[in-house]
């Protein structure tokens, strides 16, 4: 391995340091036995920063990057741009925010866009992001451990780089996907970690799982409804996705009900306020929170909401006492839910508010009030997790 240095560091120092970083930087252990013998990686060296992820985010990183003559190197562990947004959300998907406060630098969405952009429409704004700004990752391949040389200034990342044939062998069987596998090591002076919240879908432990003979499947595999017709679906999580979900299966003529724990604030996407135009509650809110004190604004939008909406005690959808929306984001970072339908289905009995989960029977649930009830599928919509601790360290 050589690698050119012509700046001030002692060049012969770094080189051996990262000879002995590719000796074991990168090392899967899963495709590496535990009694063979340390192996050397090759290793490449960035010119520019190295931008993990090509979600939205770092996808505007490069574009702002490149636009003043920055160069980078991009790598995405999945074959596409905005995977997150491809694979992993349903199809009645619209933004909850307008859209202006969701375009990317330098690239508005066009203007035949209607307020809120559709899923589709939104994939289809990234992949023209990625295009106008030449940008073109190294996908399938995946950090799996970085450290700072606080000696030599620069980033050591190791990659795990796989034909998208063995992506998902790897899970299943190691030994297959491994021999498609490669592992290297990029040296960067920075390093922008753009992979977001939502890398790893996080599924909870129900006491009693093992006994319950129906489906579980995240809300990440959901897509539509059409398969659940008249069938009785438990969706557990009422954030977002929780309350769209339920609201889509509804539609779609299922029976589902919503597992509510905790206290939550609902407000409407649009609060509709007579002799006025709808307007977003979140930019109704930014107005409120840059003239008034926090508790002030968060009474107004309350009761703004409570116009639109009317009360939701009675259904088993109660909002916190200690805060409104607005504190409670700032002080414990909860963002509130934005209503899009699921609170007019639930007034109408075709969506079903439950308490929180006690344990899984053979056929269904046992819920903390004592009642229980039998379900063919319970969706478990309670989010994602970052991976990054897993391998940055620093």
């Amino acid at each position: 391995m050589i690698l050119a240095w012509n700046r001030t560091l002692d060049g012969c120092v770094l080189a051996a340091r990262i000879s002995d970083m590719s000796d074991d930087h990168g090392v899967d252990s899963c495709s590496r036995p535990a009694a063979s013998p340390r192996r050397r990686f090759p290793s490449r060296w960035v010119d520019g920063p190295l931008i993990v992820g090509a979600g939205p985010s770092g996808m505007a990183t490069a574009a702002c990057l490149r636009v003043k003559g920055v160069p980078c190197t991009i790598i995405e562990r999945n074959d596409q741009v905005g995977s997150l947004w491809k694979r992993k959300t349903y199809d009645r998907l619209h933004l909850h925010l307008p859209k202006r406060f969701c375009q990317l630098p330098m690239f508005p969405f066009p203007e035949s866009y209607p307020t809120y952009p559709t899923r589709d429409q939104f994939v289809s704004y990234l992949d023209d992001y990625a295009e106008r700004f030449d940008i073109k990752p190294e996908f399938n391949t995946a950090a799996s451990k970085a450290e700072f040389l606080a000696e030599f200034g620069i980033w050591a990342v190791s990659v795990v780089a796989r034909p998208a044939a063995a992506m998902d062998q790897l899970d299943r069987s190691c030994p297959r996907a491994a021999a498609a596998t490669q592992q290297y090591v990029f040296f960067a002076r920075w390093l922008v970690v753009a992979t977001g919240e939502n890398a790893e879908a996080f599924m909870p432990s129900f006491q009693g799982h093992e006994d319950y003979k129906g489906n579980i499947m995240h809300g990440s595999l959901y897509r539509n409804g059409k398969d659940f017709c008249a069938k009785k679906v438990l969706v557990v999580g009422c954030g977002n996705t929780g309350m769209e979900v339920a609201l889509d299966l509804a539609n779609y003529g299922a029976l589902p009900s919503l597992c509510i724990r905790d206290w939550l604030h609902v407000l409407p996407r649009e609060l509709r306020l007579i002799g006025l135009m709808n307007l977003s509650t979140l930019e109704v809110g930014f107005w409120l929170a840059e003239r008034f004190p926090l508790w002030v604004a968060d009474k107004i939008l309350v009761f703004l909401s409570w116009l639109t909406l009317g009360s939701t005690d009675r259904y088993g959808i109660r909002r916190p006492r200690e805060a409104g929306p607005l504190e409670l984001k700032r002080n414990t970072g909860r963002t509130p839910v934005l209503d899009v339908g699921t609170i007019a289905k639930v007034k109408s009995g075709h969506i079903n508010v439950v308490p929180g989960i006690e344990r899984l029977t053979k056929t269904g649930v046992l819920f903390i009030d004592g009642a229980t009830e039998t379900f063919d599928t319970i969706i478990v919509a309670t989010g994602y997790f970052s991976n990054v601790p897993n391998w940055l360290r620093y």
